[in-house]
Order: C-alpha cells, then structure tokens, then sequence
C-alpha cells in the first residue's frame, strides 16, 4: 500500500517513489494500493493526517476540491499502471468532524474521477473512524462496480478495550468482530477489506502464547473479509507492529491453522 501523507509533495521526489514501488511490484508480481493517507486541512486532526494542531478543515469546499484534484493526478498518472490494484480515497475521516453527507458527496466524485480512467481499478472507501457504522457507506450507494470499503480494526484507542483481559480480547474478535465482517460481506454494494489491523492490545505482560492467540483469532477473522486484510504495518520501532517480527519471532503463525472455533462459528450461524 502506497500513503500519500502530503499534497504538496506531489512532485518528482513522491513520484519517484511511487514509481519505485509500482516497478518492484511488477517485477515480483505484486500489486498496489493507492491510498491518501492526509488531505488538505486534515481529515481527522491527527498527525498522520498533517493536522498541525488538532484541527480539522478538509470538509471545506476548498480543501475537497484540492483533494479531489490529487485523485485525478493519480488516477490519471497510474490507472495504466498494471500494478495498481486500487486507489483509496481517503484515509479515516473522523465521524466526529467530517458529517456524512459531506464524505460520500466526496466519494461519489472521487468514483467517478477514478473510472474515468480505469474501469477496473478497485476504488475504495475508508469508513469513519469514531462513532460511525460502516454500513452507512453501504446504503450510500457509492458506485456500482469494482467498490471496496475499508474497516480499521483495532483492539485500542478506546477506554472499552482497557479494562478487557486477553481472553475477553480474543472473545471480542470472535463475538464482535465475526458477526461485522459476515454482515458487511452478505450486504449489497462494496467488497469487504480489513486495511488495518495489528497484534498489540492493552494486555499488560501478555506471553507470547497468548499474543498467538490473539493473533491466530484475528488471522481468521479478517480472512474471511471478501477483499482481504493487510497489517499496519511491515517494520516499526514498536516490536509488535511490526509484521516481519511478529511473524520471524513466531507471534503470529501465517498458514495454516485449526480453526476449530471459527468452523464451530460457522457451523452454528448454520
């Protein structure tokens, strides 16, 4: 997955880099997601939106219209691309600050800005983060082919998930989670992408058998989401972010698993 953090930087050094990872991806038969990570005014408030204070003016007309300009830069620079996979349009836009007919008037143009110059990218929509169900997008009615809505599943960031011990975090993934996941994939409209997801929690001194096992139950949940999964994020300085470490220090078995409990899951929803 490709973030653009910056609109700004738009400019040979970002395209450069694009075009390296587009290459690579090509040569190992790979493919790319396109996905803007921050927007003009921030989207969110947060640092990895570019908010400089916490503030969030992307709704305005002004700041979309810029956004919606780099959607077209990229679409039309890379939908012939036969890496690109898909083009995200925004990275969580916060329920708290970005209203709902704002973003999906912003989608629809950016769906339609896409297909203009592909038929067959995937173009994908971040649900909001906070108070928000990503159901909501499903009866927006956002574009009739090739649509994905984007679910960040994190067991943090939430008082809730403070005070829950690792049995009940793993129970959460199954009881909660699951249900989600196989609503939004039975739904008319979009496929179903788990864009983000980590094994880290607020278990404190959680062992390693038991970051598996949370790991293993996520592993199954978000498979069974219709566009799959990826993990936030390759390397990190925090070791249990990282999915190269996870995976060589063997906190999470990538392959084949028993999956008793989720095959039980699936036996009783019948």
């Amino acid at each position: 997955m490709i973030l653009i953090h910056q609109l700004h930087l738009l400019v040979a050094p970002l395209r450069t880099l694009i075009e390296h990872s587009t290459g690579h991806s090509r040569v190992y038969g790979l493919k790319c997601i396109i996905d803007l990570h921050a927007a003009p005014g921030s989207q969110n408030g947060m640092e990895h939106s570019a908010s400089r204070d916490g503030s969030v003016d992307w709704p305005s007309e002004v700041n979309i219209q810029k956004t919606l300009d780099v959607i077209k830069f990229l679409a039309q620079r890379y939908a012939d691309d036969p890496s690109l996979l898909g083009v995200e349009l925004l990275n969580e836009p916060s329920a708290g600050t970005v209203p709902l007919d704002t973003l999906v008037s912003y989608y629809k143009r950016g769906y339609k800005i896409v297909r203009s110059y592909s038929e067959t990218a995937y173009v994908i929509f971040c649900q909001r983060i906070g108070n928000a169900d990503p159901m909501e997008l499903y009866e927006a009615d956002l574009g009739p082919t090739n649509t994905v809505v984007d679910l960040h599943y994190y067991n943090l960031f939430d008082p809730y998930y403070e005070k829950l011990n690792a049995t009940e975090n793993i129970r959460f993934v199954y009881e909660k989670r699951l249900p989600q996941v196989w609503a939004l994939n039975g739904a008319k409209g979009p496929l179903v992408f788990v864009g983000e997801w980590v094994n880290e929690w607020n278990v404190a001194n959680a062992s390693q058998i038991q970051y598996r096992s949370f790991g293993k139950a996520q592993l199954e949940v978000f498979g069974e989401a219709s566009f799959g999964w990826s993990y936030w994020t390759v390397r990190c300085n925090s070791v249990h972010w990282d999915y190269e470490w996870n995976v060589r220090n063997r906190y999470l078995i990538i392959g084949k698993q028993s999956c008793l409990q989720l095959q039980s899951l699936k036996h009783n929803r019948g």
